[in-house]
């Protein structure tokens, strides 16, 4: 038997704050009520619902804006991360959404939460890869993650270098 709830807050993969949801019993009872991100649903707290309601559309606004221009600056960039290989060419470890979010924050000054980047797995290969974004209010992006072999950023320089003279 479902718990009807009213969400004083927004909760990700449930609802938003004003929302009336239903939960199975024991999420109710141990997660969402005891850390005051939902209420019961009564006659009082649905006199709440407005208000919560009123409250979440103007956070949704605010939050748009911040999310758009987020986008306007990360879009189309491209952020470097130079990995050690074995002589086969094979990377060792990974490059994770962790490292990911510490490139943007060291190379782009910008800083991205963890649950705005979606990607499926760690990167494990050297190469171009588009990381997708999703931002708050449903705004996405994108930019390019540059994975390099150590060796290979110093051919890549010289050829440049050359190539210009």
């Amino acid at each position: 038997m479902a718990t009807k709830l009213l969400l004083v807050q927004d909760v990700e993969n449930l609802g938003r704050s004003g929302d009336i949801v239903s939960v199975k019993p024991g999420y109710a009872r141990n997660k969402l009520v005891p850390t005051k991100v939902a209420v019961l649903a009564d006659k009082k707290s649905l006199r709440m619902q407005a208000r919560l309601q009123e409250e979440r559309l103007k956070k949704a606004i605010e939050d748009k804006k911040d999310a758009e221009l987020l986008a306007e600056k990360i879009n189309g960039k491209t952020v470097t991360t130079i990995v050690k290989v074995d002589h086969d060419g094979h990377m060792y470890g990974s490059v994770s959404v962790n490292d990911i979010l510490h490139l943007v924050q060291e190379q782009l000054s910008l800083t991205l939460e963890k649950r705005f980047v979606h990607l499926a797995h760690a990167i494990k290969k050297t190469g171009v890869t588009e990381i997708p974004l999703r931002l708050a209010e449903g705004i996405t992006a994108s930019f390019t993650v540059k994975v390099v072999a150590e060796g290979a950023e110093e051919e890549a320089e010289t050829e440049k270098a050359e190539a210009a003279e």
